[in-house]
């Protein structure tokens, strides 16, 4: 019997944590962060080779005190709707547990509550990041790693500064000229192959 009721209250703290940590709505989030990035509307920037620049600061408008739970500022590259169209793996969730709107992540920084300055950022595109239509947001996470305010480069409906990453090809202008040069020497040594085999058929007869 006492077995049965420590399962139960196991079950009921797992069901608690999970409410408290897990079902976090994204609707429930103040935008309390103002965030700029240096792509402009519509400019196309490459992976592996371009980088992204900007700023976040806690926007002053909110009461003193809005601030005192943030631990970590975390900033991640988000899908625009015309990238998300007819792809679930890329759905937007109103609970973040299960939204795949910004799935790459960028830069985690320490935040300083005492710091209202206005905090940069500079981050390297990396290789796999798929070609798409992109916008930045930031989200202040608390010392248990849950949102609890966010920012973004965009306007809500997500159609404001959006810029897009071209994937890298998978060719590079080295392995071109090496492919080059090499299928010059085969058709070179091919050539050269037949006049010695012509040059010892007329030495024979």
């Amino acid at each position: 019997m006492a077995a049965h009721k420590l399962i139960v209250a196991s079950l009921l703290l797992c069901c608690l944590a999970e409410t408290c940590y897990g079902k976090v709505l994204f609707t429930s989030l103040k935008r309390t962060l103002d965030v700029t990035a240096s792509p402009k509307l519509g400019q196309v920037l490459l992976a592996g080779e371009d980088k992204i620049s900007g700023t976040w600061v806690l926007n002053k408008t909110f009461p003193a005190g809005t601030d005192s739970s943030y631990k970590t500022i975390k900033l991640k590259l988000c899908y625009a709707p015309i990238s998300q169209r007819d792809r679930a793996w890329r759905k937007t969730e109103n609970e973040l547990s299960r939204d795949k709107t910004c799935p790459h992540k960028m830069l985690a920084m320490h935040y300083d509550a005492s710091n209202k300055t206005v905090h940069t950022f500079e981050w390297l595109i990396k290789k796999d990041v798929p070609q798409a239509t992109y916008f930045i947001r930031a989200y202040a996470v608390d010392s248990n790693d849950v949102q609890v305010a966010y920012g973004q480069t965009t306007n809500t409906n997500k159609s404001t500064n959006l810029f897009q990453i071209n994937a890298i090809s998978g060719r590079h202008i080295t392995l071109d000229i090496c492919s080059i040069c090499f299928s010059a020497f085969s058709v070179l040594s091919l050539l050269v192959f037949f006049y010695i085999e012509k040059r010892k058929g007329k030495t024979q007869k």
